[in-house]
């Protein structure tokens, strides 16, 4: 006699009809009944073929809601959740790719192309070292507001 153990508790699903869970079962029942119902409404205005592929459209959705699962959650969840990534909460990312590289080696590579002059060069390195020291300095006075 074998008996299966599930390795995580989370993915027992209990069989209790023709082996399908209850929400399987319920949402079975309720397809058959639609689809009998579109079935003899619909047969003799638009003709067997017809009326059985529109049985099969009536069906889907009851089959949707019971049978389909996307990521652990059943189909209602599913479109709650696209409405609200598509309709309620739409957000658009912008991708702006950035070269940290070419923005670091900007100068030597305009300096290459012949862009820049060794002037121009000298007062752009001078403009950063200015910065720099200005940025340690206002560090230096923030840190010394904060030990009083």
């Amino acid at each position: 006699m074998e008996v299966r153990v599930n390795k995580d508790i989370k993915e027992y699903k209990e069989n209790m009809f023709f082996g399908l869970t209850l929400r399987q079962f319920i949402f079975s029942v309720l397809g058959c009944i639609v689809a009998v119902i579109l079935y003899f409404a619909l047969k003799d205005k638009l003709g067997l073929e017809v009326a059985t592929w529109v049985c099969v459209l009536g069906v889907a959705p009851f089959a949707a809601l019971g049978f389909l699962r996307y990521n652990g959650m059943p189909a209602e969840q599913v479109f709650i959740a696209w409405l609200r990534t598509k309709w309620i909460n739409p957000r658009k990312y912008l991708s702006q790719p950035a070269s940290y590289y070419y923005e670091a080696m900007e100068e030597s590579i305009a300096m290459r192309q012949g862009s820049l002059t060794r002037k121009e060069l000298r007062s752009i390195r001078r403009r950063d070292r200015r910065q720099t020291k200005a940025e340690a300095k206002a560090k230096r006075k923030s840190g010394k507001r904060r030990r009083r």
